[in-house]
């Protein structure tokens, strides 16, 4: 198991006043970041691969698809030409940066509905999308983790049924699953039965309180949830996902006006430590 943390919780644009604070990070015992990638650009994303490298900490993305004016599955042709090309700019900043993943909900616009689930030709209009960017992310030694989102936040995917089913259209080996506790929480009955409906295509593991705040504090079931993942033979990244308050671009979709916790020294150091605790529980009942 990698232990990872998604630096939402800190910025959605990190820059060279951020790297204190990954160090610490990195004191508390992490092995890696998941970077988001919702502006900028390449180069400035080789800059903060090469401090990364020099922390000795791995790292994985996080992105979106914006707005519907850069839908990979919409009707119209040019809009989909147009998400198309903003993820080729997503996974070009994660080659960048020395990427293992590319993840989020980078299947259609967040915050955004029709009034309906997905069509059978957005389905098909994103599994053509993916399947391209799943050859090109492979072929650089990339894959693909599309994460679910519950309903108040996208229509597309959000059950982990819709995933599994989602991930068997696209048909390619390097397009695989992010599993959210968080969301799962509010789609699915039963996280233990979810995850394993979903284990075969599973890419990264998101652990997410159920008020976005520190692990362990809420009633999410994770002691459940990640023997459920050690059962399924998984042994990748497990990312912690907390946020801090009112970050603009991510805002109007993930509702956070509020602090989910008290410091950032705390939040780094209680996660750590309880999620590393829980994954060890958790193997010692599986070989019990």
């Amino acid at each position: 198991m990698k232990l990872g943390i998604n630096l939402l919780c800190l910025t959605d644009l990190v820059t060279e006043a951020h790297l204190p604070m990954i160090e610490k990070i990195k004191a508390e015992g992490y092995d890696g970041v998941e970077v988001p990638v919702l502006s900028g650009d390449p180069d400035h994303y080789a800059w903060l691969g090469r401090a990364l490298d020099a922390m000795g900490l791995e790292r994985c993305t996080t992105s979106i698809i914006p707005s519907p004016d850069v839908s990979p599955i919409s009707n119209d042709a040019e809009t989909r030409e147009r998400g198309r090309h903003h993820l080729d700019w997503a996974l070009d900043c994660a080659i960048a940066l020395g990427a293992q993943s590319v993840g989020g909900p980078i299947h259609a616009p967040i915050g955004h509905f029709t009034g309906a689930g997905p069509t059978e030709n957005e389905l098909a209009f994103g599994a053509e999308a993916h399947r391209a960017l799943a050859e090109r992310a492979q072929a650089n030694g990339i894959y693909l983790s599309l994460e679910h989102l519950n309903r108040f936040e996208t229509y597309f995917l959000n059950t982990t049924k819709q995933c599994r089913d989602y991930a068997r259209r696209v048909d390619h080996p390097a397009c695989r699953i992010m599993y959210d506790t968080f969301h799962a929480n509010i789609e699915d009955r039963d996280q233990v039965q979810a995850y394993e409906t979903v284990a075969p295509h599973v890419g990264i593991v998101h652990v997410s309180e159920n008020d976005r705040g520190i692990p362990g504090r809420g009633h999410i079931d994770f002691p459940a949830i990640l023997g459920a993942v050690r059962r399924s033979g998984y042994d990748g990244w497990v990312t912690l996902e907390a946020f801090g308050a009112g970050l603009p671009a991510i805002a109007a979709a993930t509702r956070v006006w509020r602090p989910l916790f008290p410091d950032y020294e705390t939040l780094f150091s209680e996660s750590a430590a309880y999620i590393r605790r829980t994954w060890d529980e958790a193997g010692a009942e599986r070989t019990a």
